[in-house]
């Protein structure tokens, strides 16, 4: 008995340390007083783990076991926090309690590993910060957390990495712990233990890269906590520009609100307090030039945050005309200034007057910008090879890309303000010094502030004749054959002067009065004749300016052109019907453009014609097989723009708009007639005949095995929208697209998984129907990827994990509007049958133990006849697969009471199944002896 008066024993200790409300520094200072009393301690460590161990066995985390476990921590630290000059060999509790838990750690039972790794941690975390440890304890405490690090429970790997936190060295390139840790980071199935090591891993350049990409963790509350630690630990310049963009892009266009809400509300606070100049400073770290719309939402993100009349105190510093003077823009200031009259501006009429504050009058802002587009320079070939030169232009053209922005900020409502800024868009689009990049965007904003299509349509077809016909003057040079002629017909009408007058002084003399009256008549015709041969003389010696209209037709101009076209169409209303002026601009500019041999003329003419079949399904049905001949043999680029027409008119009109005659034209010539009408899926039957439909369905299937990633990725996506419409219903189709999502070439093609991750969860959910065409997919996606060759990246495909897919998509739980009918034959029904009949076909085949595995994972409905189906099936099995028979009796066991139980499964020849042979509802017992067995 080692109890004493006014000292507490070790069982009193443990028994008080359970309560929350006792004050364990008591507990410790009083169980620490009798511990320092004695010269022999062992019989108290002892004891002590005896009371220990009974903590141990417990996995849950009890209040009063967690109690325990803390007091436990504090007593064992006890000693060092007050002998912290000694060495750590003086601390003999401490070594016992290490050395205890590191022979403990290893045990059978997953509670008393959880416990051993907790109490590490709990050791480790109490200890000072200046706090030694024996090289050799240090070493052995490694080697053990290393270990349960891997862990099978979760919760023990949490516990073993919390641990290991005090063991990091950031500087050792080759540290075991921060190797180990960014290997739980890349690899641990369990999000907990993400978190757990997110928490505690030392950033340096070498774990950064690992913590960012947790920023993209399939789990919200991972990437919740890796934009915490990125705020908390890592400093902004500690980031390289695309890391920063990166983290705003993706954080502020998370999917959960909850990490949406740490970006704006932890990580853009912690950088605008490391940055002196504030949110102008913040853009000048992102490189706004390349990531405008990022840095857009992150100035957004940081206005909502900000109250009202702060944000015109740290507006920018606008001049007496409420502009920014053009010699201080910049990239910053000028996208700051944009972003600000946006989000004022979107406040509606409760914002209306802070935005007076910030933006001039229509008239006043039009005068700016005319002023500042026509100072951008325009480069020369020469002077583009000159980079300062070309980064000076593109800056200047960012700039005047906001600035055209700020216009759907203005108030444009009064008629004279809006004519004002109708001109000077319209006179920067027909000039030529005008930059290509702002062409777009100057024709986007001039039809926004007309309302009316036809209005539209001929202020654009004016300017594009104004940019293709301009206006010129040309000078006619001098010429020299008239002028001599002139001076031949001067010299004889002189000469008749001079005779004629002295013919006159002749007839003066002999007083012949009549005839000198006819002579000097003559005399005046002749001068007159002399004095217009003079002027015409002096006219013919100056060059004539004359005023000529010619047709321009180089790629700049002709870029121009098709670039205000396609925004036209783009802004006109879908049902606006083709007029004379459209027809007139197909014929004159785009038809004849898409012979061009200009790639970039031959792109924009396909999209603007693309769009412009969009308004009439005659033009469309007209043009179907010119685009279908482009999007086969012309540069990608232009194939991609082409096949976007196409999916787009498919869409629109459906495949009633193909014609018999396309058919020859568009089936490729690598495939045989009959290879076409094995491989092409169904559609829907309308006007088009069944051949040209299947060969412009092959057409666009074989786009889906293209080498170029861009032009796959166009086709999946539209073919993922012809199925999810209904325009296409195909279950050959639908495999493909499984199979191009899973195999590992798309892997890094983030669009087009993200597309058909999409389009997969949407489609099936949509209707029965759908679902359907899911299940008839299943057997042809499974037989692929087995017979995949090793040659074959589908031989990588993990096809467990393409069945589970395929199963949750046919789930009747996961339909928008499931059938309330629960006798009613479901989709898992009939895969179930489907799959019975292949396992009768082969018992042997490798598949069989997959189709078995799957059968009991299906939601089978209590129809009656699919219940004998199923049973029939089943007794033919038995003599031919046993593992397969005990899967289908699981699924049988879905459909029947207990009472049909027994004999069902008696007509199988088998045993019931223990419903308890997976150990869930088993309770072990442990005790003292084999506690710490090892494993």
């Amino acid at each position: 008995n080692m109890t004493a008066d006014n000292e507490m024993d070790i069982k009193e200790a443990f028994q008080r340390a359970q309560k929350g409300h006792n004050n364990k520094a008591k507990l410790v200072a009083s169980l620490k007083s009798r511990y320092n009393k004695l010269e022999d301690k062992t019989l108290f460590h002892d004891e002590f783990v005896h009371y220990l161990k009974y903590t141990m066995i417990v996995y849950k985390r009890e209040p009063c076991v967690e109690n325990v476990i803390d007091f436990v921590a504090k007593f064992a630290t006890k000693e060092e926090e007050e002998e912290e000059e000694e060495e750590p060999e003086d601390h003999p509790f401490l070594s016992f309690i290490f050395n205890f838990l590191l022979e403990s750690h290893k045990a059978n039972s997953h509670a008393v590993r959880f416990r051993a790794c907790q109490l590490i941690n709990k050791l480790l975390g109490s200890m000072a910060e200046n706090a030694q440890i024996d090289d050799d304890l240090f070493d052995r405490i490694h080697q053990a957390m290393l270990v349960r690090v891997t862990d099978k429970f979760p919760n023990v790997r949490i516990q073993a990495a919390l641990a290991m936190t005090r063991l990091q060295q950031p500087k050792d390139p080759d540290c075991p712990t921060i190797n180990a840790f960014m290997l739980i980071l890349e690899n641990d199935s369990n999000a907990e233990v993400r978190r757990a090591v997110l928490s505690c891993i030392a950033m340096s350049p070498l774990t950064l890269p690992k913590v960012l990409k947790r920023t993209r963790d399939i789990k919200e509350n991972v990437r919740k906590l890796a934009y915490q630690v990125l705020a908390d630990r890592v400093h902004i310049k500690a980031l390289t520009i695309a890391q920063r963009v990166g983290l705003l892009q993706q954080g502020l266009h998370d999917t959960s609100e909850v990490v949406r809400e740490v970006v704006c509300s932890r990580l853009l606070p912690a950088w605008l307090g490391r940055l002196e100049g504030g949110a102008i400073e913040l853009l000048h770290r992102l490189d706004v030039e390349n990531c405008a719309q990022t840095a857009l939402d992150t100035l957004k993100a940081i206005f909502k945050g900000t109250p009202p009349e702060e944000l015109l105190q740290n507006r920018v510093q606008l001049d007496n005309r409420k502009v920014i003077p053009e010699d201080s823009l910049t990239c910053e200031n000028v996208l700051y200034w944009r972003a600000l009259c946006e989000f004022i501006k979107a406040k509606g009429d409760d914002g209306e007057e802070m935005l007076e504050q910030v933006l001039p009058d229509v008239a006043t802002y039009a005068d700016y910008l005319f002023g500042y587009l026509k100072a951008v320079p325009v480069l020369s070939e020469e002077q583009r090879a000159n980079f300062n030169q070309l980064e000076l232009v593109m800056t200047k053209e960012f700039i005047s890309q906001q600035l055209i922005h700020l216009i759907g900020c203005l108030d444009t409502n009064e008629e004279g303000s809006r004519k004002r800024m109708l001109a000077v868009l319209q006179e920067m689009l027909a000039l030529p010094q005008t930059p290509f990049s702002l062409v777009s965007l100057l024709t986007e904003k001039l039809l926004t502030l007309i309302s009316d299509d036809q209005k539209r349509i001929q202020t654009v077809a004016e300017i594009i004749s104004d940019v293709r016909e301009p206006i010129m003057e040309v000078n006619q040079p001098v010429d020299e054959n008239k002028r001599r002629r002139q001076q031949v017909q001067l010299a004889e009408v002189k000469v008749h002067i001079l005779e004629t007058k002295q013919a006159l002084e002749d007839c003066i003399s002999t007083q012949e009065f009549n005839r000198a009256a006819e002579l000097k008549d003559s005399i005046s015709e002749l001068e007159n004749r002399r004095n217009q041969i003079i002027q015409e003389i002096a006219e013919s010696n100056q060059p004539v300016d004359k005023e000529m209209c010619s047709e321009k037709n180089d790629p700049e101009t002709l870029l121009r052109c098709l670039t205000m076209c396609a925004e036209l169409l783009k802004q006109m209303n879908i049902k606006s019907r083709i007029g004379p002026t459209i027809s007139a601009l197909m014929s004159s500019l785009i038809l004849p453009s898409i012979a061009n041999a200009h790639p970039g003329v031959r792109n924009m003419a396909v999209v603007c014609l693309g769009t412009c079949t969009l308004h009439s399904k005659d033009l469309g049905k007209t043009h179907m097989v010119l685009l279908l001949q482009i999007a086969q043999l012309d540069e990608v680029k232009i194939r991609i723009s082409a096949l976007r027409a196409i999916i787009d008119l498919l869409l629109l009109f459906g495949f009633e708009l193909l014609s018999d005659t396309a058919a020859t034209q568009t089936a490729p010539p690598s495939q045989s007639p009959d290879r076409q009408e094995e491989d092409a899926p169904s559609a829907e039957k309308g006007d088009a005949s069944e051949g040209t439909t299947q060969s412009v369905l092959v057409m666009l299937s074989e786009f889906l095995d293209s080498e170029v990633s861009d032009l796959r990725t166009e086709a999946a996506e539209g073919l993922s929208k012809l199925m999810y419409t209904g325009r296409i219903s195909s279950a050959k189709i639908f495999s493909r697209l499984t199979l191009l999502w899973y195999n590992p070439v798309t892997e890094d093609d983030t669009r087009l998984r993200h597309c058909l991750g999409v389009f997969f969860q949407l489609y099936a959910c949509e209707s029965r129907a759908h679902q359907e065409v899911v299940e008839e997919s299943f057997l042809p996606t499974v037989r692929t990827l087995m017979n995949a060759p090793a040659t074959s990246p589908l031989a990588e495909v993990d096809i467990n994990n393409v069945v589970e897919l395929l199963v949750e998509l046919t789930r009747p739980t996961t339909l928008i509007k499931p059938s309330t009918n629960t006798e009613e034959v479901c989709v898992h029904d009939y895969l179930a049958v489907r799959m019975c009949g292949e396992m009768l076909k082969d018992p042997t085949a490798p598949e069989v133990r997959l189709y078995a595995k799957t059968l009991s994972n299906l939601e089978l409905s209590r129809d009656e006849t699919v219940r004998k189906d199923l049973q029939t099936l089943m007794q033919e099995l038995v003599v031919k697969d046993r593992v397969c028979l005990r899967a289908l009796e699981k699924m049988l066991l879905q459909l029947v009471d207990s009472r049909e139980q027994a004999e069902l499964l008696s007509a199988s020849a088998l045993q019931p199944l223990d419903v308890n042979a997976d150990g869930k509802h088993a309770k072990a017992i442990c005790t003292e002896e084999n506690l710490l067995t090892s494993d």
